[in-house]
Parts: structure tokens; C-alpha cells; sequence
């Protein structure tokens, strides 16, 4: 874990949206939704439902 996936994570819950943390943080998506998918792989749990 580290301060980019918990940046990431709290930005995503705070907006709402992965297009719109992206945007946010200056990162392309793709980007973000892979700092998401480690952090989730590290902690074993899924933290956002992206239905």
C-alpha cells in the first residue's frame, strides 16, 4: 500500500467516479483503476462496486 493507491482510493470515494477522480488527480484512468485493483489485491477485498 502506498500514498498514491490511498490518494486514489479517497479521491474515487469522495467524487464518486473513477472518470472523475481521474481527472481530479491528473491521471489517466486506466492509471487510477490500476491503483484501485492493487490496493484491492493487497487488502483481498473489493472496495468499490463497479457495476
Amino acid at each position: 500500500m502506498n500514498l498514491e493507491q490511498l490518494q486514489s482510493f479517497l479521491t474515487v470515494a469522495e467524487t464518486g467516479h473513477f472518470t472523475n477522480a481521474a481527472a481530479e488527480l491528473h491521471v489517466a484512468q486506466p492509471t487510477l483503476s490500476r491503483h484501485i485493483s492493487t490496493l484491492e489485491t493487497e487488502l483481498g477485498s473489493e472496495l468499490f462496486n463497479r457495476a
